[in-house]
């Protein structure tokens, strides 16, 4: 076996999103001859509300290393844990490296400011490390371009920031190549002593069973006779308001397409906390939608209760970004559910043809702004035909192989490939 160092500040029992990737990782890596370690900060130290039921998802024997982190003072200067455990990580992952004849480091972001380990511990060590883009660093969020605002601070420290970096990278992976698309155009010198590779997020079979096996039941919306209910769980993306503008112009002026049905919009928000901010709620309220035909939860829910309302509901809803680089887990997910998929995607996501080639669904694309119109304008005649083909969905039907780029396991292995190219010596 070939030893991977992980540095991921969080890894469950958080909840947020990005750990599953790396849990994912670490349960699939030792079938590719990889033994991973995992190195977080202690969660006595993380802010958000705790899961403990994703640790009974970590596989028998993983190998997981907690360091110490500093206390969020009051005020409160720095939350990131990244930062607040910066040099605890670096230490322990120093003294690791040095001591156990580790192959390759390997560290997910966000957090983002962890990256700048690799290039360190390559430095003191000469230890190969890469660098997993979950999310983009350098990105543009609506205000970023208005100076000296937060998010114009935020992005000017990430261009500044990431080329220190990556510069001593063997390898740049990402959800999908547009996440780390500017990097490369960034870093062009990195075209030459790195390896870049797209993984999209994986889906664990096993997750949904362990769902059943511990008898967890839906809370937030029941079954309702003859009514259709559908399911979007995940955060709300910054470029998806102009779809979801247009799907609810085309929902108020179809009204009977829609009658008995519900969206249910879960975990949009920014926090776990009860009262988390709205966000599709002003849309649907604007629209005369809302607690009719929109629903929205937005505090987020733990992961394994998100798998429980999948399955609970009667389809899932996917909605797209205008950038042509998403490319959503969630279908995947979907398919694990045994639930038929309704995606609004950019024609330029890969989701898109797998949707319609492996028959788990229907997908209405579009070439990003330009074309929101055709959303508008083709979003009810799409709905009367997927409610058509829910009523006869036979799950069984569904072309799972369409999918196999998106299983967990299949994930790993392609990471694993990379893993095995990055420590050959060089010629």
């Amino acid at each position: 076996m070939r030893k991977i160092l992980i540095i991921s500040p969080y890894f469950p029992p958080s909840n947020l999103a990005a750990v599953h990737r790396t849990r994912l990782f670490a349960q699939h890596l030792p079938a590719f001859g990889w033994q991973p370690i995992i190195l977080m900060a202690d969660e006595r130290f993380y802010e958000e509300p705790l899961d403990r039921n994703l640790v009974r998802l970590l596989p028998d024997g993983l190998r997981v290393e907690k360091v110490n982190a500093f206390r969020i003072t009051r005020p409160r200067l720095i939350g990131d844990i990244g930062l607040r455990a910066f040099f605890q990580l670096y230490r322990k992952a120093k003294e690791i490296i040095k001591k156990e004849n580790i192959d390759f480091l390997y560290i997910p972001i966000p957090p983002f400011y962890p990256a700048l380990l690799g290039r360190w511990l390559h430095a003191s060590t000469g230890i190969k490390y890469g660098i997993d883009y979950i999310d983009p660093w350098v990105h543009y969020f609506p205000g970023s371009d208005r100076r000296f605002s937060r998010h114009w601070w935020s992005r000017e420290l990430a261009k500044f920031l990431e080329p220190i970096a990556v510069k001593r990278a063997s390898l740049i992976t990402g959800v999908a190549e547009g996440y780390y698309q500017g990097v490369r155009e960034r870093n062009p010198q990195l075209s030459k002593t790195c390896i870049f590779g797209a993984m999209p997020y994986g889906g664990e079979l096993l997750d949904h069973e362990k769902v059943k096996e511990l008898k967890i039941r839906p809370y937030l919306f029941q079954a309702e006779p003859e009514t259709l209910q559908l399911v979007y769980a995940g955060a709300m993306l910054p470029k998806a308001f102009a779809p979801l503008e247009a799907i609810c112009q085309a929902i108020r002026e179809s009204p009977e397409a829609f009658r008995n049905v519900r969206f249910h919009f879960i975990g949009t928000g920014k926090t776990h906390a009860e009262n988390a901010e709205y966000s599709i709620r002003p849309v649907a309220e604007r629209y005369g939608l809302w607690q009719t035909v929109i629903f929205e939860y937005p505090g987020r829910i733990p992961y394994l209760d998100t798998l429980v309302h999948l399955e609970a509901a009667d389809g899932i809803f996917i909605l797209g970004s205008t950038e042509p680089h998403y490319t959503p887990s969630k279908v995947y997910q979907g398919v694990l559910s045994k639930k038929p998929v309704l995606a609004v995607l950019h024609k330029k996501s890969s989701a898109v043809e797998v949707i319609r080639r492996s028959r788990a669904g229907m997908a209405l694309d579009f070439n990003g702004e330009e074309e929101i119109g055709l959303i508008r304008s083709g979003f009810a005649d799409l709905f009367v035909r997927y409610r058509a083909m829910n009523e006869t969905f036979d799950p069984s039907q569904v072309d799972r192989n369409a999918f196999d780029g998106y299983s967990a396991k299949n994930v790993t292995q392609e990471l694993a490939k990379n893993l095995n190219i990055t420590i050959k010596p060089n010629p």
